[in-house]
């Protein structure tokens, strides 16, 4: 046997020779590419036990995975808030295009339930007349009425409320549609709810939570109560 065969190393599969030749003539490969050497499973051989260097790769390893995970948490959140700001965007202004009273509120349902996916939008409001009130599809807000007793905290803070409701509110808000109501959001319109209130009712107990942001029904309610003011002078009866 020759001396060149007894040095020769063992046979590798083609593909991991190709790769080891690759790297013992490119010395400089890792120093060009050293995010690879954090994928990389390098043994650091100490005996049975694992080496304090090992242990600190590892470490690393988990950490960068877990920033990773951030990062793409954060990038999604970001694609969200683009097409809820573009969705809001167009709502706004099918809202402010509205040449009456109806067209405003229907402009209103039709786009919560089409584009941000409600299951059911009510409102009450108040300073509606009978007709006024039949004609939109919309309830009366009455602030003295007894069933506002359960709304206390939401009147108090006069702030977007999100979650799981009480059955009692729930049948206050959506009537005989309470049933199958599991989350809602509800949005005061006017300072402590002068205009009235805003409730977008789903069938999905993790559609509205408390944990959820409401700057977008902050914008919603405000935005609501402006135009509402308008148009109810413009559609307010006649009289001698």
């Amino acid at each position: 046997m020759t001396t060149s065969q007894q040095t020769q190393s063992p046979a590798l599969p083609l593909e991991e020779k190709t790769v080891a030749d690759y790297l013992r003539d490119n010395p400089e490969f890792f120093h060009n590419n050293a995010s690879l050497l954090a994928s990389l499973q390098i043994p650091h051989a100490v005996g049975p036990a694992v080496s304090l260097v090992e242990h600190q790769v590892k470490v690393l390893r988990d950490q960068n995975s877990q920033l990773k995970r951030k990062l793409m948490d954060l990038v999604h959140v970001a694609r969200d808030n683009n097409r809820l700001n573009e969705r809001m965007h167009q709502l706004t202004l099918g809202l402010v295009k509205a040449h009456s009273l109806e067209t405003l509120l229907d402009t209103l349902t039709e786009n919560l339930l089409g584009e941000f996916n409600a299951d059911t939008v009510v409102m009450r409001l108040a300073g509606m007349t009978e007709t006024q009130t039949r004609e939109c599809g919309v309830e009366v807000y009455d602030p003295n009425a007894a069933e506002l007793r359960h709304f206390e905290a939401f009147l108090k803070t006069s702030r977007p409320q999100c979650g799981r409701f009480k059955q009692e509110q729930l049948q206050y808000l959506f009537g005989d549609q309470a049933q199958a109501i599991e989350s809602a959001a509800l949005i005061p319109l006017g300072h402590h709810c002068q205009q009235g209130v805003l409730a977008i009712g789903s069938r999905e107990a993790s559609r509205f939570h408390p944990g959820m942001g409401t700057l977008f029904l902050t914008h919603l309610g405000e935005l609501m109560d402006l135009l509402l003011t308008e148009h109810l002078k413009t559609d307010a009866p006649v009289t001698d």
